[in-house]
């Protein structure tokens, strides 16, 4: 295993139908890479955790901050600007009696084509408005013979008790495992690394159809629409943690095993055994009391077991902790409660009681210590008799709505009609990149603390080994391979090769042998003559120095091959706020000054150069590093769709463009069917670039 033993002990998902060796990581032997890797995601999660505390500490102007925090949670929610609130169009498609209980079934829309089931319990006698209680579920589906009867089925005896005791309740399908089918488990397991890059994540579809459960329940003449509660476990916590964040009609609060705190998710690896329902996307770089903090002074309850090993014990009392600090400051220290029982991550009826006398205390008055009626909560009705659907509707977008749920620039972009609204367009993509995409960078000023660790002539050609830090903790080497008689001050360029897998292993096939004193006891695949006496051929006639940079997770700092625990460190990257190919591109940008910074580095010409998604990164680095003078890009992505991994950079701007902003400073070459890249080559015309400033070739092709 590549981080702390912790990252294996998880014993379930938050998907409970998931068995635990579904989605748990395979533990293999670390590597040098690994225990980077490791380090970095606690230093890292240390500051950002430190950060957040700080802010929660000294807050001065409370209802200022919420506002500002509540328009960033939206954002990173997928929910800003805030989609328009149609007409939910909602249907009631059956009832049920039983033991002095109502049971509606109730479909309605939260968008266009967004289908929410729900049943609806309120008591057979009830003689005013009653409070209200939203019910948002965990992962707990029934299918039988193929069919979804959604998660409501299964959390059905809390609806049944509140209803029993004095309250309406409403209890949501999720889009995951409800009577339509949509997906929690983008990056998880299904390899959509886009949701990151269009800012979509299932928790703000879950979010949305919360707020739009609240409108459905001001309509009814049953509700309190003053005693709004919101209650749920697991899924169901963060849902509720969601909302009554977001909404403020949400007047009490009590979410059951929902949250835990940054430290558990990332370096401890909790974040494995969850689907990405739980998580917004942090461009905010957010620890998670600050998502708490939203709900002051408004009675909150965090409710969790002390053995529950995807929710820890000592994250949640470090949420609650922090929490109650913002209560106190806020002068509402008695509207915060804690409470814990014994067990693992489930839905025990000790566990419920207590959420139960929070609601019968803050709406009704009813102490804790006061007779509260019976607290069992049976399941009387079978899966069947709470279905809503006797079809499916045929216009419904649940299962592909992550294609819609955020907004993101057209396919096909089209260009500015002059050259001030170019510059216009640019410069907020730049500001937007700087604001949204990339908050995760390291502040500038660090040391590179440039060495040069090897060095040995062979064949004319010099080739040495330097080692640079990207950033604390994380050290690069970059291999310089140039013509031994000409210093690097009168090398007619130099070019930076940024490697991924496959160009590592390109890079060790042509000059493995010849770096062999930088790989002590490593085993080497053998040269390809070929190969090695064409780049030899190429340093003696044109001058040239060739280096190459293996980005971090690459070569001497590769990590695990295990692909599930590949899957949860791109996770973990997106959850600091981050992603991996951000820090990739900076690792790029690093290597570039490190290069400026070696003797007369910054005389010769520097070319960047690099393959696939690789690619993408070196044509973000070229944008904020200077005198970049060519761009040489391979198989590079048509969009972010693809790759890079880039948090929400598709809501603003896609590969084209960014592109089309770096030839007009840097002379590009894509190496790739012009047609796709005419964006480019049509902007360089319109608005009278250099000539062969931009060039889209088939295939490579020897410079004249």
């Amino acid at each position: 295993m590549f981080l702390r033993s912790a990252l294996f002990a998880l014993a379930f998902s938050t998907t409970a139908w998931l068995a635990a060796a579904d989605y748990r990581s395979i533990p293999t032997e670390p590597t040098e890479g690994d225990r980077i890797l490791a380090d970095y995601f606690d230093r890292e999660t240390r500051r950002l955790t430190a950060r957040n505390a700080a802010f929660l500490e000294n807050v001065t102007d409370w209802p200022a901050a919420q506002a500002e925090m509540r328009r960033q949670l939206f954002e990173m929610l997928g929910l800003q600007p805030l989609p328009a609130r149609s007409d939910l169009k909602a249907e009631i498609t059956g009832t049920i009696e039983r033991d002095g209980v109502i049971v509606e079934k109730i479909i309605f829309q939260s968008k266009p084509g967004l289908y929410v089931t729900a049943n609806f319990y309120r008591p057979v006698k009830q003689e005013a408005p009653l409070p209200t209680i939203l019910y948002v579920c965990g992962h707990g589906g029934v299918k039988i013979d193929g069919v979804s009867y959604g998660n409501k089925t299964t959390y059905q005896h809390h609806g049944n008790w509140f209803a029993k005791n004095g309250y309406t309740c409403l209890i949501l399908d999720t889009l995951q495992l409800g009577e339509i089918e949509g997906k929690h488990h983008g990056t998880h397991n299904l390899g959509r690394w886009w949701w990151n890059s269009r800012g979509y994540t299932p928790a703000g579809v879950e979010a949305w159809n919360c707020i739009r459960a609240l409108d459905y329940l001001e309509t009814r003449p049953e509700v309190d629409k003053t005693k709004f509660g919101v209650t749920g476990r697991s899924g169901g916590g963060a849902y509720t943690l969601w909302i009554a964040a977001l909404d403020e009609r949400i007047q009490v609060a009590a979410p059951v095993a929902g949250i835990t705190s940054m430290q558990n998710h990332v370096p401890d690896g909790c974040i494995e055994g969850h689907c990405d329902c739980m998580f917004m996307v942090n461009t905010f770089r957010w620890d998670f009391p600050l998502v708490t903090a939203l709900i002051a002074p408004r009675p909150l309850m965090i409710l969790n077991t002390d053995k529950d090993t995807i929710f820890p014990l000592d994250g949640v009392v470090d949420v609650y902790q922090k929490t109650r600090k913002v209560y106190e400051a806020m002068g509402a220290g008695d509207k915060i409660g804690f409470a814990i029982y014994e067990g693992p991550h489930k839905d025990t009826q000790p566990l419920r009681v207590p959420a139960f006398h929070w609601f019968e205390r803050q709406f009704k008055g009813i102490d804790i210590g006061d007779e509260i009626a019976d607290t069992r909560a049976p399941k009387p009705f079978q899966p069947a008799e709470l279905k809503v659907l006797a079809e499916i509707p045929g216009n419904e977008r649940n299962t592909f709505i992550d294609e819609y749920f955020t907004k993101r620039v057209p396919e096909t972009p089209v260009l500015p009609e002059t050259a001030a609204d170019w510059n216009a367009s640019k410069a907020l993509i730049l500001s937007r990149l700087q604001t949204r995409t990339f908050r995760g960078w390291p502040t500038a000023g660090e040391d590179l603390n440039l060495t040069e660790d090897f060095r040995e002539v062979n064949d004319g050609i010099a080739f040495s080994k330097w080692s640079f830090d990207s950033q604390t903790g994380v050290r690069l080497p970059i291999y310089f391979a140039q013509p031994a008689a000409t210093p690097l001050g009168d090398l007619d360029l130099v070019v930076l090769n940024a490697l991924d897998d496959d160009g590592w292993n390109s890079f060790l096939s042509t000059y493995g042998s010849a770096f062999a004193g930088a790989f002590p006891g490593a085993t080497l695949p053998e040269t390809d003559a070929e190969a090695y006496e064409s780049e030899k051929g190429l340093h003696a006639s044109q001058k040239w120095g060739m280096l190459y940079l293996p980005v971090r997770g690459v070569g001497p700092t590769a990590w695990t091959t295990d692909e599930k625990e590949r899957t949860h460190i791109r996770r973990r990257f997106a959850l600091l706020g981050q992603t991996l190919d951000t820090m990739r591109i900076w690792d790029i940008r690093r290597g570039v000054q490190a290069i400026r910074e070696m003797e007369d580095g910054d005389k010769p010409k520097l070319w960047l150069q690099s393959s696939g998604v690789m690619a993408g990164n070196a044509l973000y680095a070229s944008l904020f590093e200077k005198d970049i003078h060519r761009l040489d890009l391979h198989a590079l992505p048509l969009s972010h769709q693809e790759g890079p991994e880039l948090l929400n950079v598709l809501r603003f701007t896609d590969l084209p463009q960014i592109a089309a902003i770096a030839a007009e400073r840097t002379q590009l070459r894509i190496y790739g069917k012009p047609a796709d890249w005419s964006y480019v080559t049509e902007a360089a015309k319109k608005f009278e670039w250099p000539e062969k400033q931009v060039q889209v070739r088939e295939a490579v092709k020897e410079e004249e």
